[in-house]
C-alpha cells in the first residue's frame, strides 16, 4: 500500500482511540464538581455515592488518555516531519501551551481529587476537583485552537516555505475556532450524559435503586435534554462557517456534484466518485439549500468545482449522516426522559433499555464528526498552506504497516478492557448500599 495512506490510517487509528478518553474526562470533570457541590450543599449521601463511583471512571479514562496521547505525539517526528518543518513555529507553541497551562494543572490536582478525599479539608478537595475541570477544558481549548487553525489558518506569513506568526490573536481566534470549540465541548457533554444515563439505567434494570444511581441517571437525562438540542443549533452554525471557509467539505457532506440551487437533503445515497454522481438517492427536495442558504433555491457548491482538490466523498458523506442520525436519537431520548421526569412518571423499561443501548453513542457520534472534519480537509494538512503528501516522511510502507497492526491489536484489547472494567465496577455496586428505592429518580 501507499506509505502516505498507511501513515494517515495509522494516525487516524491513534487519534480515534485517544479522542475517546478526553471526550469523557472533559465533561465528566465538571459533572464530578457538580456532584461534590450538591453534596456540600445538601449533605445527601447519594451525591457522594455518585461522586465516588464516577471518579473511578474519570481516573481510568484519564490514564488511557495520557498514554494514548503520548504515542500519538511521536508520529509528528516519524511519519509527518514536514508538518513541524513547515508550521512548527505555530504548532509548537500551541502544543506547549496545552502542556504547560493545562496538562500540568490537570495532572497535579488529579492526585488530590482521586486520593485526597479523606486526607485534605473538604474545601481543598472541592477546589482540586474544580482545577482539574478547568485543566481539562483548557487542554481542549489549546488543542482545538491548533486544529481549527489548520482548517482556517490566518495570522501568519510564509517565508521560504516556513510559517511565521504575525498575529497570535488572529491565530488563536481563527474563524472556525469558536464553532469548533463549542461543538466539541458539547459533544463531550453529550458523551458523558449518555454514559451516565446508560450505565445507571443498566444498574436500575438490574434492581439497584440506590440514591447514587438515581442521582447519576437523572443528571445524565437532564444533560442530554439540554445539550442535544443545543448541539443541533451549534452544529448548524458550524456548518455555515464551514460553507464559508471550506466549501469542498460541505459539497462532500451533502454529496452534491454540481453547483446549483434547489439541492435536496440526501437521506441516503451511494456516491460514485469515478462516475461523479450518486446512486440510489433518497432525499428531501430543497432540503440542503434550505439548511445551508435558508432559501429553497439557495446555491450549494458542487464537487465538480474542486476536481482534484476535494476530499474522498463517500467517507465524509456517510460519517456525516452517522453523526446526524445519532444526534437525532439523542435529542429524542433526552427530551422524552426530561418529560417523564417532569411529569414524575415511572421510567419505562423500554426507555431504560434505550438508554443502555445508547451508553457509548457519544463515542460513535464524536468519531463520525471527527472523520467528517479531518477527512473533509483533504488533500490539505493545513488548508491552502501544506498538503498532506508534502508533510509525509520517508518511512517505508512495511514499517508503518507493522506498527499499525501492533497499534490496532493493542488498542482493541485496551478498549475491551476499559468497557469491561466499567461494567465490573457497576456490578460490584460501587455506589454504596444506602439507597433511595423509589421507582423514579426524584429532584434534589
Amino acid at each position: 500500500m501507499d506509505p502516505i495512506l498507511l501513515a494517515r490510517i495509522q494516525f487516524a487509528a491513534n487519534i480515534s482511540f485517544h479522542i475517546l478518553f478526553p471526550t469523557v474526562t472533559i465533561a465528566l470533570a465538571w459533572v464530578l464538581l457538580f456532584f461534590k457541590l450538591r453534596f456540600n450543599a445538601t449533605g445527601q449521601a447519594r451525591w457522594m455515592d455518585a461522586y465516588r463511583f464516577w471518579v473511578k471512571v474519570f481516573a481510568l479514562s484519564f490514564a488511557l488518555g495520557v498514554v494514548s496521547g503520548i504515542t500519538m505525539s511521536f508520529q509528528f517526528g516519524t511519519n509527518w516531519p514536514g508538518f513541524m518543518n513547515a508550521v512548527g513555529n505555530i504548532a509548537g507553541p500551541l502544543l506547549a501551551y496545552e502542556v504547560l497551562t493545562a496538562f500540568f494543572l490537570e495532572a497535579t490536582f488529579v492526585a488530590i481529587m482521586l486520593f485526597g478525599m479523606s486526607r485534605v479539608p473538604g474545601w481543598l478537595h472541592t477546589l482540586a476537583t474544580l482545577l482539574v475541570a478547568v485543566g481539562t477544558s483548557m487542554s481542549a481549548f489549546w488543542i482545538l485552537v491548533l486544529n481549527s487553525w489548520m482548517h482556517t489558518p490566518q495570522g501568519f506569513e510564509m517565508r521560504d516555505g516556513v510559517a511565521h506568526a504575525t498575529d497570535w490573536w488572529a491565530i488563536i481566534f481563527n474563524p472556525s475556532m469558536p464553532y469548533r470549540l463549542a461543538h466539541m465541548l458539547i459533544a463531550s457533554g453529550l458523551t458523558v450524559a449518555f454514559l451516565l444515563a446508560g450505565l445507571s439505567a443498566w444498574r436500575w434494570l438490574r434492581g439497584d435503586r440506590s440514591g447514587g444511581v438515581a442521582a447519576a441517571l437523572r443528571t445524565g437525562i437532564v444533560m442530554a435534554a439540554v445539550l442535544a438540542p443545543t448541539q443541533l443549533v451549534v452544529g448548524d452554525l458550524h456548518g455555515l462557517n464551514t460553507l464559508e471557509h471550506q466549501p469542498a467539505k460541505i459539497a462532500a457532506m451533502e454529496g452534491n456534484w454540481e453547483t446549483r440551487g434547489n439541492v435536496p437533503l440526501l437521506l441516503f445515497a451511494i456516491p460514485d466518485e469515478a462516475a461523479r454522481e450518486n446512486r440510489f438517492e433518497i432525499g428531501i427536495p430543497n432540503g440542503a439549500s434550505l439548511i445551508l442558504r435558508h432559501s429553497a433555491d439557495g446555491v450549494v457548491p458542487g464537487l465538480n468545482d474542486f476536481v482534484g482538490e476535494h476530499p474522498p466523498v463517500a467517507p465524509v458523506f456517510f460519517a456525516f449522516r452517522a453523526m446526524v442520525g445519532i444526534g437525532s436519537l439523542m435529542i429524542g431520548l433526552g427530551l422524552a426522559g426530561a418529560w417523564l421526569l417532569w411529569r414524575r412518571r415511572d421510567l419505562p423499561r423500554w426507555y431504560l433499555r434505550g438508554l443502555v443501548a445508547m451508553t457509548f453513542s457519544g463515542w460513535v457520534a464524536t468519531l463520525a464528526g471527527w472523520y467528517v472534519t479531518e477527512i473533509g480537509r483533504q488533500p490539505w494538512l493545513v488548508t491552502g498552506v501544506l498538503r498532506t503528501a508534502e508533510a509525509a516522511g520517508p518511512v517505508p510502507a512495511g514499517s508503518i504497516g507493522l506498527t499499525l497492526a501492533m497499534y490496532l491489536v493493542l488498542y482493541a484489547g485496551l478498549l475491551i478492557a476499559y468497557v469491561a472494567t466499567l461494567y465490573r465496577l457497576a456490578r460490584k455496586g460501587e455506589y454504596g448500599a444506602a439507597g433511595d428505592h423509589r421507582a423514579v429518580p426524584q429532584p434534589a
